[in-house]
């Protein structure tokens, strides 16, 4: 199958109101293009140089999402175009994040990353570090930001109660946030979960954005 078919198999499968975000991080252009001339528009990169290469270089009517762990220095690279973060981690990247966006005379809608793996090499926040993060002046004082959601990665394994239980643990933490702190902010209601393995899975307990990479671009190289 073609790129663009095999997006229009994964969009007939899934929810109207779910987003796929189509990863096409270490591909090349052309396969971008592929899918951009098969009429599709949202992207996820993870390499912030490398993503401002392919803005320049495609089409503007592109969403572009940044789906990697966001070093500091990077943030400059992404904001002026960028239209969604999927996962911001601390409040030092969020304090840069509305630095950068201030500069840009843009507002950038942020996902807050949490722990939800067993795997220790996963970024992301505790319940606890969110609420502290939330409830800080620093937080309080950015005004170029605006928290749209969470986000998360499930273990890899094939043990679908776990990873069941890991994507539900994420979405009680996003309605204990919304519950909490964005109780009267629409903008805050996207749970960014699911990839090719198991984005069906995370539909089926919450999910309103999946980040699908190599099954529709193929194995990475």
């Amino acid at each position: 199958m073609s790129i663009p078919q095999i997006i229009n198999t994964i969009l007939a499968k899934i929810p109207a109101d779910v987003k796929l975000v189509a990863v096409s991080k270490t591909k090349p252009k052309e396969d971008i293009i592929e899918a951009y001339e098969g009429g599709y528009r949202i992207f996820g990169e993870n390499k912030p140089q490398e993503l401002a290469q392919k803005y320049n270089d495609l089409p503007k009517d592109i969403e572009w999402h940044f789906i990697g762990h966001l070093q500091t220095n990077k943030v400059k690279y992404i904001v002026p175009f960028v239209q969604l973060i999927h996962a911001v981690d601390s409040i030092k990247l969020l304090k840069e994040i509305n630095k950068q966006a201030e500069k840009n005379n843009r507002v950038i809608s942020c996902l807050l990353q949490f722990h939800i793996a067993l795997e220790e090499t996963k970024f992301g926040l505790t319940i606890d570090e969110a609420k502290e993060l939330l409830t800080s002046e620093d937080f309080k004082s950015l005004k170029a930001i605006q928290i749209a959601g969470v986000m998360g990665m499930a273990t890899y394994t094939n043990n679908e109660v776990q990873i069941r239980n890991e994507f539900g643990h994420l979405k009680s933490i996003f309605e204990s946030l919304k519950s909490d702190f964005f109780i009267d902010s629409p903008e805050f209601k996207e749970i960014s979960m699911g990839m090719s393995g198991d984005y069906m899975l995370a539909i089926s307990e919450g999910s309103t954005i999946i980040r699908v990479g190599s099954t529709i671009f193929g194995s990475r190289y």
